[in-house]
């Protein structure tokens, strides 16, 4: 785990008031660990272990803890305790359904909504990760977050809150930790940053069906590079688990 006690310690202290706040950094830490996999899904996790591991105290890690658990990166397994999210591939799959259907919704309702000024921040994203090298190694923008993350700035652009909502909180660092771990490699990043700059220019020609179609489609490609990526990583865990195959050999006796 890259996390350590220095790491919550030396945040921007420009940051706001709230950010601040023990309990909040605490959550960001984590949140970002189980985005990137430091802390690997389906591992289990302790209240006491995280307190030594991030040197903190119990209380501010609880409600730390009750954020996560709401975001849908932690869950609380009867018996078991809390363990990091990890999901089937049915549950991938319908999550990733979800994405599809409401923003492409987000995609067509920013192709109305809008402004100008919202635009160009859009381009402005678009401009600034295509100038960092980590496109060329594969991860770019996946390893983005809030204002610098593409599809959140749509989902704001479609001016409706309860989409907002969903995507933007309810879902958001659930569907950031698959983008993250499973699609931010290979040659999907260099394909998705072309789907995104004709993406923007259906929602600055206010061209709602086209925007809402590009969006569709993108997020389809996306889901199957995922799918296809996660029951790779299944399949060899499985295959690590299992025990050897090897044919014990027997010996008659006369």
């Amino acid at each position: 785990m890259t996390s350590t006690a220095e790491s919550l310690t030396t945040q921007d202290d420009s940051a706001s008031p709230e950010v601040r706040t023990l309990a909040e950094r605490v959550f960001q830490q984590l949140q970002q660990d189980i985005v990137r996999g430091d802390l690997a899904p389906g591992s289990k996790i302790t209240e006491p272990g995280l307190a030594k591991a991030y040197g903190i105290s119990r209380g501010p890690l609880r409600e730390a803890m009750r954020r996560l658990e709401a975001h849908r990166l932690i869950q609380r397994v009867p018996h078991v305790g809390a363990r990091v999210v990890q999901l089937s591939m049915k549950e991938l799959l319908e999550l990733f359904d979800l994405r599809e259907a409401l923003e492409s919704m987000a995609a067509r309702l920013a192709a109305q909504h809008m402004t100008a000024d919202e635009i160009q921040g859009l381009r402005d994203v678009l401009a600034v990760h295509e100038s960092q090298s980590d496109l060329k190694r594969g991860e770019a923008y996946y390893q983005r977050e809030g204002d610098l993350d593409f599809h959140y700035r749509i989902v704001q652009g479609s001016h409706n809150k309860m989409l907002m909502n969903l995507l933007c909180d309810d879902l958001y660092y659930l569907v950031r930790l698959y983008r993250t771990q499973f699609s931010a490699s290979g040659t999907r990043p260099q394909r998705a940053f072309v789907e995104h700059h004709r993406i923007v220019d259906a929602i600055e020609a206010g061209d709602e069906e086209l925007a809402e179609l590009l969006m569709r489609r993108h997020v389809s490609a996306s889901r199957t590079n995922v799918a296809d990526r996660y029951a790779a990583t299944l399949a060899a865990q499985a295959h690590a688990l299992a025990p050897a195959n090897g044919k014990k050999t027997t010996t008659n006796k006369k």
